[in-house]
């Protein structure tokens, strides 16, 4: 009887092997290096509005407008498992969880929120092989963007498994938690809304 070896399951080191460390374009998914490929205009776009208004109300330390008190990071090596690390769109860590900022690579210190930003070629990544190793790491809020459909999906870790807390678009008005201490108007992140507070 003939046996065929498993397939080696990749680590960091091979992620590292595999690209130029200063323009990664690669995410390590279930022990494959899957390569990412350059985002559309509608994904870079919600990217960077949904960081700026994530930014704007809670990155600093507590003010008397906003709480404050996170760190956010678009796009670094988050590693959660040996054989898995992702480059989430957006990931933020509570400051009183994590007093300095976010430094190195990769970073082993699971985010309080995460953030992935869904086009059609990165969708099952994202969306569903994603998923199950945020969940097994515990990570509390997992958002989905949907920029072409213009969806917001806000998750909420549960033992059983992420729960979807808000289903929101476009002219809708949420507290969308960890965030829920701001109203977030849902199309100021697909740019058809001003930003104003």
């Amino acid at each position: 009887m003939t046996t065929v070896p498993a397939p080696k399951l990749a680590t960091y080191d091979d992620l590292l092997a595999f690209t130029d460390p200063q323009n990664r374009r690669a995410q390590l998914i279930h022990g494959v290096i899957v390569e990412r490929v350059g985002p559309a205009a509608e994904h870079g776009s919600g990217q960077a509005l949904l960081t700026a208004w994530v930014n704007r109300r809670f990155s600093r330390q507590q003010s008397g407008r906003w709480p404050g008190g996170w760190w956010f990071i678009n796009e670094s090596d988050l590693q959660y498992e040996t054989h898995e690390v992702f480059c989430h769109d957006i990931a933020g860590w509570r400051r009183e969880r994590m007093p300095d900022r976010p430094q190195g690579r990769p970073l082993r210190l699971r985010p309080d929120w995460a953030c992935e930003i869904i086009s059609p070629s990165n969708a099952k990544h994202d969306f569903i092989d994603k998923m199950p190793v945020l969940h097994a790491a515990g990570v509390p809020h997992f958002w989905i963007v949907r920029p072409i459909e213009k969806i917001l999906l806000v998750h909420r870790w549960t033992p059983d498994g992420y729960v979807v807390r808000i289903a929101a678009s476009t002219g809708d008005v949420v507290r969308a938690e960890p965030f829920d201490a701001a109203e977030l108007r849902v199309g100021v992140i697909f740019g058809d809304e001003d930003d104003e507070e």
